[in-house]
């Protein structure tokens, strides 16, 4: 509450703050769809993804008889290689997808 009234001391002197309000209150009124989903998808889902590629190549690849030396490299490849295989296929959803969504971006 004190934080209020102190806020609204500063916002009586300030020449801007019919702007201020104007803005806040169409920011409060956006209609935008959560991008909860979007993020998920896009950022932990890949690294998610690659942690468990990269523990099941190493058990496949241990079982082949491959150089110890080779492994870890041939693991992080097929890893990297599937992780960027999923961000190629999600992207091309998100646009697949993208097109059916009209989002309202007036503010």
């Amino acid at each position: 509450m004190v934080n209020t009234m102190e806020q609204q001391k500063s916002c009586q002197d300030c020449y801007q703050k019919h702007d201020c309000q104007k803005v806040y209150g169409q920011l409060g009124r956006s209609d935008g769809s959560s991008i909860v989903l979007r993020v998920i998808i896009a950022f932990l889902l890949p690294i998610v993804i690659f942690i468990i590629f990269l523990a099941i190549s190493e058990k496949i690849f241990s079982g082949f008889g491959i150089s110890e030396r080779f492994q870890p490299i041939l693991s992080f490849s097929l890893s990297l290689l599937v992780t960027f295989i999923y961000l190629l296929f999600a992207k091309f959803l998100d646009k697949r997808l993208g097109r059916k969504i009209k989002f309202n971006r007036s503010i």
